[in-house]
């Protein structure tokens, strides 16, 4: 799901596609996120270099920022209690937080 995302991102930008024109919104799947691009490619760029660091915060960020899954449906998805996963959100939010800046 996150490549699929990402693509889109990447494709919104080109030049080709249009750049930075105004695009109309066509009815987006509950997994299309509301996130702008900028936001989705910075995300993206960060998170694998905190894949780098704690594996398993990054797996966290994939389901909740790019699946949309909720806290207890992703911490089901990756067989962890949620309390472990709202750990791993809480510091992967953080990390990413000033990874990006």
């Amino acid at each position: 799901m996150r490549r699929i995302l990402i693509e889109r991102a990447r494709r919104r930008h080109a030049l080709k596609r249009g750049g930075n024109a105004e695009h109309e919104p066509l009815e987006e799947s509950r997994l299309a996120l509301a996130a702008p691009t900028d936001e989705m490619l910075a995300v993206h760029e960060a998170l694998d270099q905190l894949a780098a660091q704690d594996p398993r915060a990054a797996d966290v960020v994939k389901l909740r920022y790019f699946a949309g899954m909720n806290m207890p449906e992703a911490a089901a998805a990756l067989g962890i209690p949620q309390r472990t996963a709202e750990r791993l959100w809480t510091f992967a939010r953080a990390w990413l937080r000033g990874a990006m800046k």
